[in-house]
């Protein structure tokens, strides 16, 4: 079993701690950030993660997606990000439209858009009728995150949406899937400070031999396998087990506020009065002074 996901975080710089947070609970092969507020020289460093802003090449395509609630975006550009899609892949991320479809009580512009896209490309929508967003002001919830993907993996995906907002407005969403290979193993890590790199040097001899072919591609993989059995003798690697996110600063208060926060949250959602909604901002403020 491996899970995806997919969460509009509004700045995350602000909210690493709550996607540590996140990742200790789900552990998440794969992760869709939207509005991370990140400039290009200002890349994300997770542990365990490698931050990446294009599509990666594997055995399922996992495209994360932002769509601006007041641009237009053209049919056109959503039917050409599906076909430069390779299947069978997952459309992760924050569509901002509404539509009866996924659980709206109303429909705006965006959604019929998102309709004709599933329907025109015999996609299929994971969402169910569990919401992914509170709009504070009005004291709402709405469904503007979707996933949605190939119908080859409808069979083996499971979607969710988290109880947590994490400090920002969106709820993260889930997409767990289940394929024939059993447990999922995270690929375990070198462990560059321990490495012998004078043995290494000496076992990294790349030789004439290697690479006087008339084939490149075995020339390169001959010089890819000894580099490789090179690094497997002489570099220890780390364990293949994905570690939970070290917290020292965390102590009884911020124990006691996070529960007093999840506590004030859950009355607030099940009854949103304006007495409720006072005491869950009081207690949310007062958490994020304990961290």
């Amino acid at each position: 079993m491996c899970t995806f996901l997919s969460w509009n975080c509004r700045d995350i710089r602000s909210k690493l701690q709550d996607l540590k947070g996140v990742i200790n609970v789900f552990n998440p092969v794969c992760i869709g950030l939207q509005e991370t507020f990140l400039s290009s020289n200002n890349p994300l460093k997770l542990r365990g993660y490698n931050s990446v802003r294009k599509d990666a090449a594997t055995g399922i395509t996992v495209c994360c997606i932002y769509l601006p609630p007041h641009d237009v975006v053209s049919q056109q550009d959503l039917e050409t990000l599906v076909d430069q899609l390779p299947t069978p892949f997952i459309l992760l991320g924050g569509f901002n439209g509404h539509s009866t479809l996924w659980g709206s009580g109303v429909t705006n512009s965006r959604g019929p858009q998102i309709e004709r896209l599933i329907s025109n490309n015999c996609l299929c929508l994971l969402n169910n009728d569990e919401k992914t967003y509170f709009h504070e002001l009005t004291r709402t919830f709405h469904s503007l995150d979707l996933a949605i993907c190939s119908p080859t993996l409808l069979p083996l995906l499971h979607f969710t949406v988290g109880s947590d907002l994490c400090n920002s407005d969106h709820f993260p969403i889930i997409v767990s899937y289940a394929d024939s290979g059993g447990a999922i193993q995270y690929p375990p890590r070198y462990i560059f400070q321990q490495a012998d790199w004078g043995n290494f040097m000496q076992l990294a001899d790349i030789t004439e031999s290697m690479v006087s072919t008339a084939d490149i591609t075995e020339a390169v993989q001959n010089v890819v396998n000894c580099l490789m059995n090179a690094a497997n003798t002489t570099i220890p690697k780390c364990s293949p087990r994905l570690r939970n996110f070290r917290r020292p600063w965390w102590n009884e208060a911020c124990r006691d506020s996070r529960r007093e926060e999840k506590k004030r949250w859950n009355i607030f959602r099940r009854y949103p009065t304006t007495e409720n909604h006072v005491a869950f901002k009081r207690a949310k403020a007062l958490a994020r002074l304990a961290f």
